[in-house]
């Protein structure tokens, strides 16, 4: 084992401040990560106020960050995808059983017996828990590992690896392409990846919010229109009309006036969590044999496919990069939606701690 310096939290209402946590030394399988930068996902502060508990319930200290862009450092004897000096990112995952159906298929963000990169028991014994990316490094098996597009914006690569595949896989599964009509609810980290995936895709792109501040952002994003949804007519205009609706937002909300938009046949997928559980009406789903469903993430096939996508098309989150000293101040922030679109941080300013 080697020790590494990291942010963790002590408790549930601890802000997040220096340490320093033990790594394994890489295995024959296994890759070491320089961290070069590090997303801010809603549910890194969830999971360090354990407000997920009666989900998962948070072990303390944590070290949070699974949108992890760095460079390989060292390799294992057996590594064969990677040599020191590649770029590499860690999404969600860091490990799965490898032998279930959902393994098998290529689905490993649906293995029972997943690994998550961080909070999740660690088989490896290192800590009681994995820890993530705010930290100098990480060691990850190498079939978790991803090639980053070296074209891209490091920065802005980061927050693919949750938001980028968490928008990016729906969009893939219900076959959005060129010619259907989408619509995306809510413009934030995930909404806004929607917007420039659905619009890659060659869809025709709707945004939906409830901030008429918003509508030249989403145009600029790549969105076609801009529905302020809180407006009766602007809503009624598009009854039926869609093929796929993307609903990232995270609070609860009336699912059926979207639902009532959807062509016959039409799906809306959730990748917010809200809460409080949203009420369906029958006849929305009834009346145009349309459906509602869910996602997370995806595997890790895919998120490569997502990646190499994001490299060709010149794709990145739009983020505001900060120093591992304010990401306390940033949790605040990220709450009242007070960043555009994607706190990152740049993991050299750990090196002063």
């Amino acid at each position: 084992m080697y020790n590494t310096k990291a942010y963790s939290a002590a408790s549930a209402t601890s802000p997040l401040a220096s340490d320093t946590i033990a790594r394994r030394d890489p295995t024959e399988h296994d890759v070491q990560i320089e961290i070069l930068f590090c997303g801010i996902c809603h549910s890194d502060v969830h999971s360090v106020r354990n407000e997920w508990s009666d989900f998962m319930s948070t072990t303390y200290p944590i070290v949070p960050g699974h949108e992890i862009v760095g460079r390989v450092t060292k390799v294992g004897s057996a590594v064969t995808k990677y040599k020191p000096g590649d770029l590499a990112g860690v999404g969600c995952l860091v490990d799965s059983d490898g032998t279930c159906p959902n393994c098998k298929a290529g689905l490993e963000n649906f293995c029972p017996n997943q690994t998550l990169t961080f909070n999740s028991p660690d088989k490896h014994k290192t800590a009681p828990v994995t820890y993530g990316g705010y930290s100098d490094s990480i060691v990850v098996d190498e079939r978790f590992a991803l090639r980053v597009p070296s074209n891209l914006d490091l920065a802005g690569v980061a927050p693919l690896l949750c938001a980028g595949i968490t928008t990016y896989s729906p969009l893939r599964h219900w076959g959005v392409t060129k010619g259907m009509k989408v619509g995306v609810v809510g413009l934030g980290g995930l909404g806004h990846m929607g917007v420039k995936f659905a619009r890659a895709f060659g869809a025709h792109v709707v945004v939906f919010t409830t901030s008429p501040n918003k509508r030249e952002d989403a145009l600029r994003l790549g969105a076609d229109e801009v529905v302020v949804s809180r407006n009766t007519d602007e809503m009624q205009k598009h009854a039926g009309s869609f093929d796929f609706i993307l609903d990232t937002v995270s609070a609860k909300h009336d699912i059926n006036a979207y639902l009532n938009l959807l062509t016959r046949d039409g799906n809306i997928t959730l990748v917010g969590a809200p809460e409080k559980p949203l009420d369906v009406s029958a006849f929305s789903l009834i009346m145009g044999r349309r459906s509602l469903s869910g996602s997370n993430i995806g595997g890790i096939a895919e998120t490569q496919e997502m990646l190499d996508f994001c490299g060709e098309h010149n794709i990145t989150a739009d983020v505001e990069v900060i120093p591992i000293q304010k990401v306390n101040e940033a949790y605040e922030r990220l709450l009242k939606s007070d960043v555009k679109y994607r706190f990152v941080i740049d993991m050299a300013s750990l090196k002063s701690e």
